[in-house]
């Protein structure tokens, strides 16, 4: 069972395996998976196995006012919930209950985990990053992407400071690192609101580009390539002074690639 590659569709999920994902006893291993997750289900169980089943009234009062119950609605939801509950405990039950979700064998309780760090409210870009820099790094794809989706409306709101604690990101042995930074910038995104002055002046995430231009990880690779493809969206001429200028000074298979990404929307043009 842990050996699975994963059904195509929701419905050829099979039985005892849907089971012990909403139990927290599985990881999903695709997105098919990832999003068959009903989190409500999820959540009974967690605040079981957490001794605090006597919240569930609570918890689910917070929820009913969502109109939309879509993962990507109801997993900040939860979030939410978990830091009222959060900061209402003493200091040591307080971190019991977020130690117990992050590290959580759930790789969809440990994306509860990342989003209370985004969107906690007392802390700094600083302090969000390196919050959200084991989740950032987390072997789930799903953890990965919820990581940076947590904690972008912080960095789009105070850019050149989030940017700027990126610098040591791009340049970090790990891929899952070097690739966050990257997509968490991006202009347009994906799941995510734009980030406005990044459309307009990509040239300011440029030090972070550069330092990836040639990556040696596919991962990252494509992280690049579609940061650029972003940016040709609404600065078409920088995009490929950039490229050009990529491929001058580095002209290896992986830059190519990237460039080749990178270009895909304005090749569609001509």
């Amino acid at each position: 069972m842990l050996q699975r590659k994963g059904a195509r569709k929701g419905t050829d999920i099979p039985k005892d395996v849907l089971l012990l994902l909403q139990q927290g006893q599985l990881e999903t291993v695709n997105l098919t998976e990832w999003l068959a997750i009903d989190h409500v289900v999820l959540l009974h169980y967690a605040l079981t196995e957490l001794d605090l089943q006597q919240l569930s009234d609570v918890f689910l009062s917070e929820l009913d006012h969502l109109k939309e119950k879509k993962t990507m609605k109801i997993i900040p939801a939860i979030a939410r919930a978990w830091l009222n509950l959060l900061k209402l405990q003493a200091p040591q039950e307080r971190t019991r209950l977020f130690d117990a979700m992050s590290t959580h064998r759930s790789d969809s309780i440990r994306c509860w985990a990342a989003y209370i760090v985004g969107i906690d409210p007392h802390l700094s870009v600083e302090d969000k990053l390196a919050g959200i820099r084991p989740f950032a790094a987390d072997s789930h794809f799903g953890v990965r992407e919820i990581a940076w989706m947590a904690v972008r409306e912080s960095i789009s709101l105070q850019l050149l400071e989030g940017l700027a604690l990126l610098h040591s990101w791009v340049r970090d042995e790990d891929a899952n690192i070097r690739r966050f930074a990257i997509e968490i910038t991006r202009p347009q995104g994906v799941w995510a609101k734009h980030i406005p002055e990044l459309k307009t002046h990509p040239e300011l995430a440029l030090p972070l580009l550069e330092a990836v231009q040639s990556d040696p990880v596919k991962y990252v690779q494509d992280s690049v390539g579609n940061w650029l493809n972003d940016a040709s969206k609404t600065t078409p001429e920088w995009v490929l002074q950039v490229c050009n200028a990529w491929l001058k000074t580095s002209d290896t298979k992986e830059t190519r690639r990237i460039v080749s990404r990178a270009q895909r929307s304005l090749d569609k043009k001509k």
